[in-house]
């Protein structure tokens, strides 16, 4: 398939700096010719970026799809918390999801929104992964950070530290499987699994906890036995930097902090969140929506550009697959 692939971009909360660092990503030209870019946002909330960024949407030569969730004439409350702006951002991302269901998209890009301003808005929510895994029926997604120094996959994400203590071995070894398929896919090269453990120095033989041992261990054995590469459970307080010096290609985080905040020192820039067991390609930056900054033009587009780049690599490896 030779036409370029094309990509949706949710812009994420209206009062964020999703906006701002969407037009300055697609500013760049090694960006912007990756893709054919549908940018979801609605038109007062593209006029303000302009305002702030200089940057005139209507000179990018992108298709923008609007949702009617704000009106043309809303005057954008930059850095501010509001039910409304939580509605709209969930707009964005559920016409993206559409968009990529109906085959009129091949992959998606969100950028950041607030998750107390969605459930503001009087609607339960967890995470963009949590919701896009609704919206398209997938039963077991997974959250990936992904970048070129590593990558990480959680078994779990959005739920409490007491709650993911309480391993399923099955949930493990399918998280280390769709870890291993996802690197396969953009690395084309097997990967290298590291397991962390889920208790200090992997529970030092039972003395501070069981999981490790009676849960992750024979995980890790299962996935062997299916011929993944992996191994553990390690030390979660040494196996990043064991990683980082190239020891490992893939580390499987028992929870979230675990695997974000060491990803996040190595490659803060760099890092894209991407969700997998879906039935579509979704990507998205790895920071919040900075209400701090936001409506300033101080926000650093990069991330920005990395999450976009990596939806254009993987939507033509689905090319290249539909091909074989």
């Amino acid at each position: 398939m030779t036409r370029l692939p094309r990509i949706a971009i949710s812009i994420g909360d209206p009062a964020g700096i999703g906006a701002e660092i969407a037009l300055k990503a697609l500013r760049d030209q090694s960006v912007f010719s990756l893709a054919e870019w549908l940018l979801i946002a609605d038109s007062a909330v593209l006029s303000a970026a302009h305002r702030i960024t200089g940057i005139d949407p209507r000179t990018l030569q992108c298709r923008l799809i609007e949702t009617g969730a704000l009106a043309a004439d809303h005057v954008v409350a930059f850095g501010q918390l509001r039910a409304e702006y939580g509605l709209a951002a969930i707009a964005y991302v559920r016409r993206a999801v559409e968009l990529c269901m109906r085959g009129e998209a091949d992959a998606m890009v969100t950028g950041p929104l607030n998750k107390e301003a969605v459930t503001l808005s009087g609607q339960s929510f967890s995470g963009h992964t949590e919701y896009i895994a609704e919206l398209t029926g997938a039963p077991e997604p997974r959250m990936l950070l992904y970048s070129e120094k590593l990558a990480t996959v959680h078994v779990t994400t959005h739920i409490s530290l007491e709650q993911a203590c309480n391993l399923d071995r099955a949930h493990i070894v399918r998280t280390i499987e769709l870890g291993n398929d996802a690197l396969l896919w953009l690395r084309r090269t097997a990967p290298r699994i590291a397991v962390c453990g889920l208790n200090p120095h992997a529970g030092e033989h039972g003395l501070f906890g069981r999981q490790d041992a009676e849960t992750i261990a024979p995980a890790i054995v299962e996935a062997r036995a299916l011929g993944i590469d992996c191994s553990g459970p390690h030390s979660p307080d040494t196996i990043f930097v064991r990683a980082s010096r190239g020891e490992f290609d893939l580390i499987v985080a028992m929870y979230h902090d675990q695997g974000h905040i060491p990803m996040k020192l190595i490659d803060f820039e760099g890092g894209v969140n991407v969700s997998l067991g879906l039935p579509i390609i979704r990507t998205s930056v790895d920071h919040g929506t900075a209400f701090d900054i936001a409506g300033r033009n101080q926000a650093d587009a990069e991330n920005m550009k990395a999450a976009m780049r990596l939806a254009a690599r993987m939507a033509k490896g689905k090319f290249a697959l539909s091909d074989e």
